[in-house]
């Protein structure tokens, strides 16, 4: 936690030990400063929600921890032994995976299909080795049953399913390859009502079998909904880490949208904002 935090410290009634630290974080491109000195931590079966406004540095905070950037300065420690990532090869092997806003789908693929993309099952040997449709079709209904999603049928294109569907089946498939620790690039931000819902409900599955996830979001109400605990991100630097019941989601609305400066600013406009 920066020492000039805003926020009660959290997370006293997690007292299991992190999955993945990272410890006073910095980052810089050239003489830009994107990061500086964060510190958050993960734990297994909690969802630590990475709250920022546009520019507050999540992107290039979460590029970091998921080995796409390795940082200038601090340390990142997994299942308690510091490491180094050179790819995000190196952090999906250590357990950590991340579903971006992309999704990486093929639209006009199956869903079995883009479930077991560059990892499909095999059988048969030699110049008779196929893709096992009958084993990747059954893991992939049932992972996604699962999910609290139920398909017509595995050979069903990935663009016929709602956007809160793709999600689901983008963190299904990182969970069933292994994933300790889930990172979520603001999933719901493209999404409708019911569809966020779904999403939101999918994120509190993973987490009670003991993965941990990473939210990262600007809206403050999908961070409540399933949050355990808030980490403000403003300017490349934390504001402070705060447990379920610390924070009102209006101080967390304030902190992201950098409350007093906006309080000086509707101040000097005599109250009109």
């Amino acid at each position: 936690m920066s020492d000039d935090s805003t926020l009660p410290s959290g997370g006293a009634s997690i007292s299991t030990r992190p999955i993945v630290e990272m410890r006073d974080i910095q980052k810089h491109f050239g003489n830009i400063i994107a990061l500086a000195g964060v510190s958050f931590d993960v734990r297994p079966g909690e969802c630590h929600c990475l709250l920022g406004d546009n520019g507050a540095g999540k992107s290039t905070f979460i590029k970091t921890m998921a080995g796409v950037h390795k940082p200038s300065v601090g340390t990142m420690v997994v299942d308690g032994k510091p490491v180094v990532f050179d790819s995000p090869r190196d952090a999906m092997n250590a357990g950590i995976a991340t579903v971006y806003q992309d999704l990486a789908m093929i639209p006009l693929m199956s869903v079995t299909r883009n479930f077991w993309m560059g990892r499909e099952p095999t059988k048969g040997r030699g110049i008779f080795k196929r893709f096992d449709h009958k084993h990747a079709n059954a893991v992939t209904m049932e992972s996604m049953k699962r999910m609290g999603i139920n398909l017509r049928e595995p050979d069903q294109a990935v663009g016929t399913l709602s956007g809160g569907e793709r999600q689901t089946v983008a963190i299904s498939r990182a969970v069933h390859f292994g994933a300790k620790v889930l990172i979520l690039d603001e999933p719901t931000s493209a999404l409708g009502v019911r569809q966020t819902s779904n999403v939101l409900a999918t994120i509190d599955r993973v987490r009670k079998q003991g993965i941990g996830v990473v939210f990262i979001t600007h809206n403050v109400r999908h961070a409540m909904a399933v949050g355990d605990r808030f980490t403000v991100l403003n300017r490349g630097k934390t504001l402070g880490t705060a447990a379920r019941g610390e924070i009102k989601p209006e101080e967390l609305q304030d902190l992201m949208a950098g409350g007093q400066e906006m309080a000086n600013l509707e101040g000097s406009l005599g109250g009109t904002i």
